[in-house]
């Protein structure tokens, strides 16, 4: 068993609870960080003054609260390097957010480091007013404008961390001897909302008044088939002649040319007959079934950070072409209901979720909190440290198992509990 250092957070000051491979091996992939981040605005962008602020000195920063897990994968460079920064860019990417976000007007729709100046030339000198007002009239007026929220602006600014996070990964990989790739879930709490932004296989549900709430989902090869499908459709040359795009229940052998057989691509949700062709005979896209499930017979996960030099074993095909560092990015408003101490939210690499279901994560956490005291500060610890252990098994003569004697995870465990309401909870 092993956690994280703690670190002061305004809910609660805990360590992430980890074990290494179920304790099966001395190895650790997984990667987990916990930070408070002030952010503050950018110079480039000119203070937008509220009706309080007479003098136009624009509002405080910002300040927000960031857990990220990361799961390594062929290496642990990729999940370390993302662990230490990921955070970092998802601050500088709220630099120019600070007073809008505090405002409660729309966000708008061009920025301008000052509103004297036309931004087609920011070397002009300032216009007289008259000369101002004359040439915002001589403008073409466009009254068919996208609405825009705030909770837009905050999601497009972590969905460009995790991209600016996967450039730098590229870019530095050489000098910091960066292996691998990584999932990536990362949760962020501004403003009285949580973003959750995943990236792979780890996961994130609330549990609520003993209710469940999916705050994310698996991207694996099977539920992002249409998408890797359509890429190869697009642009066969990525496939190096060595793969179909076409879908088939099982590989197709020579001497079934010219038969009918069940295939689907990727406009179809169903399967359908086509006659068998010999480029048909190429190895798939995507093959196998649930955690087997492979794109290009090398990884089971489409979505996360790194894998730049992966490549097709034995051959000059690269596969990163097929994966995408852009999360999806669920939002959950704190303010909208009432919670207490028992509501949490819960995160975890796949080596938790491969063995535990929903239902089973929520009766853990519901049945360990009852026997802790609600002000006690380490029960949401305990709750995560139990879950770990469940996850693991115990070693018996048959290896690992679960206590109803199902095989335990063999994966890195990694889990965060994070408490949605009651005491400490500065919302």
């Amino acid at each position: 068993m092993e956690s994280l250092p703690q670190m002061a957070v305004s809910f609660i000051s805990f360590p992430s609870p980890r074990v290494i491979n179920a304790g099966k091996s001395q190895h650790n992939e997984d990667q987990a960080c916990c930070e408070v981040v002030v952010v503050e605005r950018s110079s480039d962008v000119a203070p937008r003054a509220s009706p309080e602020d007479t003098e136009g000195q624009g509002r405080k920063d910002l300040c927000f609260h960031y857990w990220g897990l990361f799961d390594g994968h062929a290496g642990s460079g990729a999940a370390v390097m993302a662990s230490k920064l990921l955070h970092l860019h998802i601050r500088n990417q709220l630099r120019d957010l600070v007073d809008i976000l505090q405002d409660a007007s729309s966000p708008p729709i061009c920025l301008q480091s000052d509103p004297r100046v036309l931004p087609t030339d920011r070397n002009r000198a300032p216009l007289a007013e008259e000369d101002a007002e004359f040439l915002n009239d001589a403008l073409p007026r466009f009254h068919l404008e996208k609405a825009v929220s705030c909770e837009s602006l905050v999601i497009g600014a972590i969905e460009n961390a995790f991209q600016q996070m996967d450039e730098q990964i590229e870019r530095e990989r050489t000098t910091r001897l960066v292996a691998g790739g990584c999932c990536a879930l990362a949760v962020v709490y501004l403003l009285g909302k949580f973003y959750v932004a995943n990236a792979g296989d780890s996961r994130a549900i609330i549990i609520r008044n003993g209710e469940i709430i999916p705050m994310s989902r698996e991207f694996t090869p099977e539920t992002e088939r249409q998408r890797l499908q359509f890429l190869g459709f697009l642009r066969p040359e990525l496939l190096g002649n060595e793969f179909t795009h076409l879908e088939f229940p099982r590989r197709i052998q020579h001497k079934e040319l010219g038969k009918k057989m069940l295939y689907r691509d990727q406009n179809m949700n169903g399967w359908a007959y086509k006659r068998i062709e010999e480029d048909d005979l190429k190895f798939p896209l995507i093959y196998g079934e649930g955690k087997k499930a492979r794109v290009m017979a090398t990884i089971g996960v489409t979505r996360g950070l790194g894998d730049h030099d992966l490549k097709v074993y034995n051959s000059n095909i690269h596969i990163k072409p097929f994966l995408s560092c852009v999360p999806e990015v669920r939002v959950y408003d704190l303010t909208q209901y009432e919670h207490c101490p028992d509501d949490v939210l819960v995160l975890g690499t796949d080596g938790l979720w491969d063995v535990t279901s929903d239902r089973e994560v929520a009766d853990v956490v519901m049945e360990a909190l009852m026997g802790c005291e609600p002000n006690d500060p380490s029960r949401y610890t305990l709750v995560a440290h139990e879950l770990v252990v469940r996850s693991r098994g115990v070693l018996k003569d048959r290896g690992w198992r679960l206590a109803n004697d199902k095989l335990a995870s063999g994966d890195d465990i990694s889990v965060f509990v994070i408490p949605l309401g009651g005491p400490g909870n500065d919302t």
